[in-house]
C-alpha cells in the first residue's frame, strides 16, 4: 500500500504526530511519500525514521518543499 501525506501546509509537531499514526498503520512493503516545509518537521522526522530504523529517501521538489519516501522492509 502507498501512503500519502501532504503536510506542507502544516506546523510542527501536527506532521509529526500524523506520521506516527501512519508507521503503525504500515506493514513490511508499504511505503509513505510524505512532503513537508516546516523547518521543525525537516529536522524532526528524519531524526526520527533514522530512529525507528526505516530507509527513506528526502528531495527537494520545491523551494521549501522537501518529500520524503520511507518504507518499512525487514
Amino acid at each position: 500500500m502507498i501512503f500519502q501525506y501532504d503536510a506542507s501546509q502544516e506546523k510542527c509537531p501536527l506532521p509529526l504526530v500524523n506520521l506516527r499514526l501512519i508507521l503503525k498503520k504500515m506493514k513490511t512493503e508499504d511505503v509513505c511519500v510524505l512532503k513537508i516545509s516546516d523547518l521543525g518537521s525537516k529536522e524532526s522526522i528524519p531524526k526520527l525514521l533514522t530512529k525507528l530504523g526505516y530507509c527513506y529517501n528526502q528531495r527537494l521538489i520545491d523551494h521549501d518543499i522537501v518529500e520524503i519516501t520511507l518504507s518499512k522492509s525487514e
